[in-house]
């Protein structure tokens, strides 16, 4: 099978390098791809927001199945052109994809599906805003009604702030604050068939402890020990099967990965988010226990064969992602730093060096060209050893100002 993967990120390398070592694929191409894709994978210079490019170069490679990564180009439509091609496309349509291009839709969405959320006030005036503030009180929870590239939530006791973030964007979601851990679970559908993936956790804040300015998350694990035994049950009676439903009984099904960010509070499960697309960087962490091949969970859902597919089975053992950061990342994230020590880092045992923001200079140097560069993902018989491993990996890069988390995993692996 001849794929495509269409986007640039950490994500987009966990999909291309597990399609890449799939049985079933006998071509990987990348567009735009990043130099750590190009190691295994042809890449093509594509713009993926232009949904009549990336169709027409998928037409021209005969691509058996593209994969669009990015929520901007899913929300964008990309997906919808596509399949106009006659090409199996993994990736909802425009319609679908407002479960993560507008919170306000999602809500939407899980309240008719009955699907338990956070209570929210939808606003679009100062005076909306204060009021639905002072509703819900501190700990204060502001969300971008649109995509922000994972840093259009503040979540923060300063109603100052907080104010400040909703008056700055032209639609917000105000919510009740949940406690208690967030959990992601993926689910891969073709609009009838529901897959779950294995539960996954991601650290969103940049610093360890939790603390420091929201991110697109500095690092994940998989499995988690401590999740309740019936989660992935729950959740796909509770959450995924209904909003599935849903989505097709207004005429928009849902085709591709539905990721459900899961608040596990004291009044039971409750949903944070939804996106349309993998989520970086649990995707690295899933990826590299996953033993289904990729593309037969993949191409079930673009064509509706899904049903045939069966579970998703998993390799025994954990996995561990951190993400290597630039200076300055998450608010004024610095570029052109010499990236060194990624062969090094990939020649240790259960290591892969997964690239997010990474260029070649003109010198054909690595160089840091993102806030998150690297996520440094590896595999273990347990969460200790993949901890040890993925540390080890870190500790074997070298670019100027990098920062990451130095507690992924950490209270899990404990005990």
């Amino acid at each position: 099978m001849k794929t495509l993967v269409i986007g640039t990120g950490g994500r987009e390398h966990a999909l291309a390098l597990a399609l890449s070592r799939d049985p079933h694929v006998s071509e990987v191409h990348a567009a735009p791809g990043n130099p750590g894709i190009a190691a295994f994978a042809t890449l093509h210079p594509v713009d993926p927001m232009d949904g009549a490019a990336v169709a027409a170069l998928a037409t021209e490679l005969g691509a058996e199945l593209v994969v669009v990564g990015p929520e901007a180009p899913l929300v964008a439509g990309v997906a919808d052109a596509v399949r106009e091609a006659g090409i199996a496309c993994f990736g909802p349509s425009k319609e679908a994809a407002q479960l993560e291009g507008s919170k306000a839709f999602a809500k939407d969405v899980m309240a008719a599906a009955g699907v338990p959320t956070a209570m929210a006030h939808v606003c679009t005036t100062r005076e909306q805003v204060e009021a639905a503030l002072d509703a819900f009180g501190a700990p204060y929870v502001v969300k971008d009604d649109g995509l922000a590239a994972g840093k259009g939530v503040v979540v923060t006791d300063d109603r100052q702030a907080a104010l400040d973030h909703a008056l700055a964007c032209e639609r917000v979601v105000i919510e009740e604050f949940l406690d208690g851990p967030e959990v992601s679970l993926f689910a891969i559908t073709d609009g009838e068939t529901v897959l779950p993936l294995q539960p996954a956790q991601d650290f969103k804040r940049a610093l360890d402890d939790d603390a420091g300015p929201n991110t697109g998350g500095m690092g994940a694990y998989t499995p988690l020990p401590w999740a309740p035994d019936d989660l992935v049950e729950d959740v796909c009676r509770r959450v995924l099967v209904p909003t599935v439903k849903e989505m097709t009984r207004r005429g928009t099904p849902f085709q591709g990965l539905l990721y459900a960010g899961l608040a596990l509070t004291s009044r039971g499960t409750r949903v944070v988010e939804f996106n349309a697309r993998f989520g970086d960087p649990e995707t690295q962490a899933l990826m590299a226990l996953l033993q289904t091949p990729l593309s037969t969970l993949l191409h079930g859902a673009a064509t509706g064969e899904l049903g045939r597919v069966g579970l998703p089975q998993w390799r025994t053992g954990s996995a561990v992602t951190v993400v290597v950061a630039s200076e300055g990342y998450p608010q004024s994230p610095r570029t052109g730093d010499v990236i060194e020590g990624v062969d090094a880092a990939n020649a240790l045992e259960g290591v892969d060096v997964i690239h997010a923001g990474t260029a070649l200079d003109a010198e054909g140097r690595l160089v840091t060209a993102g806030g998150r560069v690297l996520a440094v993902t590896a595999s273990g018989d347990d969460l200790v050893q993949a901890r040890e491993r993925a540390y080890a990996g870190v500790d074997a890069l070298s670019i100027r100002g990098a920062h990451h988390r130095g507690d992924i995993a950490l209270k899990a692996s404990q005990g």
